[in-house]
């Protein structure tokens, strides 16, 4: 059995009922070894399938432009939910739930939860299907559970790696987190969203874990890094080409602020924000990054000057306070 859904016989019914030409397929890193067999799949449908190889970070990266200059007449972007409202080029969302039990990691969990009574869930789209379950062991264990409603998201207890919107909705009613699926990166944004504490059930590797260490690295590295972008002259506010990143009147406004501030205040517009596009600018000693707030974030040492998100940039021109970002504030009020 695969351990994610993909969904053919859905994928089928769809270009055949749009009958597709051409199609391109985008999927993020974990799904893109499935991608020949998919493409095979699309080609006995009598359809040309293009794979992108570029990388995907969510569905605010939808390969419109990509598409565009392909001639694509559809694109089936995996492993994330709708984004976008308008899109230009027909786009079928594949959620690729995951086949797997949670409940070995949840009572695993359990053990780490024992000094908290109230617990918020939370996961990603390709775990969403096992929130009630999980909340029914929780109930099991004599704990109360909460979920925050849909919202602008597909799915209440629903997270993505930049909106928290699930989690800062309940914060004020739980004491501690339970978030649901691999790794450390969407589990480090709930804890840094909610500042409660966060726990970790991986069914994929059936262990349980915390992420505190992680999480204070990360709020020492952001007010190092506020600190000194306070004494930088010159700054860039970083403006995101991709699809579902491009907030050009919020760097607009950033500039404005900097200028009346007395610095210099560059706007840079850019698809991969990387430490080796930035180092072209040797005389910018900062910047504020208005694209994907994980950027520059979860891996702040890569980057050699301080790249501050506009909540951080908030704290920096004393718009907002510091306590307030560290309790919850990383991603929008």
């Amino acid at each position: 059995m695969r351990i994610f859904d993909l969904e053919e016989e859905k994928l089928k019914r769809e270009i055949m009922k749009l009958e597709a030409k051409k199609v391109l397929l985008q999927l993020p890193e974990g799904l893109k070894p499935e991608a020949p067999r998919l493409a095979k799949l699309i080609q006995k449908l009598g359809a040309m399938p293009i794979i992108s190889a570029d990388p995907c970070y969510g569905a605010c990266d939808l390969a419109l432009q990509d598409a565009e200059a392909l001639g694509a007449d559809l694109i089936v972007h995996f492993g994330h939910t709708k984004m976008l409202k308008h899109e230009r080029i027909p786009t079928l969302y594949i959620e690729a739930r995951a086949n797997l039990n949670i409940e070995k990691p949840v009572k695993k969990a359990l053990a780490l939860l024992k000094d908290y009574k109230k617990i918020g869930l939370a996961t990603t789209v390709q775990h969403i299907h096992m929130l009630e379950n999980a909340k029914e062991l929780l109930l099991e264990a004599d704990k109360t559970v909460a979920v925050g409603d849909a919202g602008c998201l597909p799915y209440a207890g629903q997270v993505t790696g930049c909106n928290y919107s699930n989690v800062k909705a309940v914060k004020k009613e739980v004491e501690a987190f339970l978030f649901l699926g691999g790794g450390r990166f969407h589990a480090i944004g709930v804890e840094l969203a909610s500042g409660k504490p966060t726990v970790v059930a991986d069914p994929y590797e059936k262990r349980t874990f915390t992420v505190e260490k992680e999480t204070k690295r990360i709020i020492s590295q952001r007010w190092a890094a506020i600190e000194e972008a306070k004494e930088a002259k010159n700054i860039g506010i970083i403006i995101g080409l991709k699809t579902g990143q491009k907030r050009t009147e919020e760097a607009e406004k950033i500039r404005e602020k900097l200028v009346k501030a007395g610095k210099n205040a560059f706007l840079l517009a850019l698809r991969e924000i990387t430490p080796e596009t930035l180092m072209q600018f040797p005389t910018l000693e900062a910047y504020v990054n208005t694209a994907c707030p994980r950027v520059g974030f979860d891996e702040a040492s890569k980057f050699p000057k301080p790249v501050l998100t506009p909540e951080a940039f908030a704290v920096m021109l004393g718009e907002k306070s510091w306590e307030k970002l560290c309790s919850g504030g990383w991603f929008g009020n």
